[in-house]
């Protein structure tokens, strides 16, 4: 059966579904902020671990690696189900969604899913249900010891037809209540541009940290520091390069950065007075337009 088989009959199979979704894909500032997810495409089997500024993170992976970036993609998507659930009901939450696969690939950009296209949606589903994270992060005001998943619970089944072929039902998750939380009682939620779709694991990261510092002025970070926040395992001089590379093509839709040198006001020197150490490398991200620091909110 082809993907555009699957999509005409997948619609016919629920009186019900919570997509599709109308408006904009959104995101929680926690899930933008720090690094959660691989930025690797193939299997990552390490564990991550993030410290700074009091957070904690620990994400361990499953059989089949951690969540990467483009599983994020079904993350975002239910999440985004979420908050127009939210603006429905005004202000019910429920942590159970069944959609359409078939819309996620709408939402994000996806014109004519394959074959491929499905079968890595399934797999992405496998690693955000098998992905395990620990975190200081509290949500709503109430934090969590132990290890959790993204989806506590995903569905995604198939039931043969007359023809003998598989066909793909609505597929069901469940969200963890760390995420339910952080999305009806925090209620930082922000709109992605379509074109976040279209980026690389980097220039995600680049756009979401942007969402989350920029509003309408320049912010400035340490190279060290953002590369922290990007979850970059690469040297710092390669992450220097790559940087360089996405500011000079300047793709990144609502925001840009730069990659700078800052010497310091008061230069630090040896005990013979000589001026030591090199310049701080610093990377600043601005808005290309004062509207891109508005935020969403639950009810629009």
């Amino acid at each position: 059966m082809d993907s555009r088989e699957i999509a005409l009959t997948q619609g016919k199979l629920f009186d019900y579904l919570d997509s599709p979704l109308h408006g904009k894909v959104r995101g929680e500032q926690s899930i933008m902020d720090f690094p959660l997810f691989s930025l690797a495409k193939r299997p990552q089997m390490e564990a991550m671990t993030y410290e700074m500024d009091g957070v904690k993170i620990e994400i361990k992976p499953s059989s089949s690696g951690i969540a990467t970036m483009w599983d994020k993609e079904v993350l975002i998507y239910v999440l985004s189900l979420m908050v127009q659930q939210i603006g429905r009901t005004g202000g019910e939450v429920q942590n159970v969604f069944t959609f359409n696969a078939h819309d996620f690939f709408r939402a994000t950009g996806v014109g004519r899913p394959s074959k491929r296209d499905y079968d890595r949606f399934i797999e992405a589903l496998g690693r955000l249900q098998g992905t395990q994270i620990r975190t200081n992060i509290k949500t709503g005001t109430v934090g969590t010891k132990g290890f959790f998943s993204w989806f506590a619970e995903a569905q995604a089944t198939t039931r043969e037809t007359a023809s003998g072929v598989d066909q793909l039902m609505p597929v069901r998750v469940q969200l963890c209540d760390w995420l339910v939380r952080a999305v009806s009682r925090d209620s930082r939620i922000y709109d992605y541009h379509n074109d976040y779709f279209r980026l690389g694991s980097i220039e995600r990261r680049l756009y979401e940290l942007a969402h989350c510092y920029c509003r309408d002025e320049e912010y400035e970070m340490p190279l060290e520091m953002l590369g922290a926040k990007i979850g970059s395992t690469s040297p710092l001089r390669t992450l220097k390069s790559q940087l360089k590379k996405i500011a000079a093509e300047n793709k990144m839709p609502s925001y840009s950065i730069e990659v700078r040198e800052v010497v310091p006001e008061v230069p630090a020197r040896d005990k013979l007075g000589r001026r030591v150490g090199k310049p701080e490398t610093v990377v600043v991200m601005r808005p290309k337009d004062r509207s891109t620091g508005v935020r969403a909110t639950l009810a629009a």
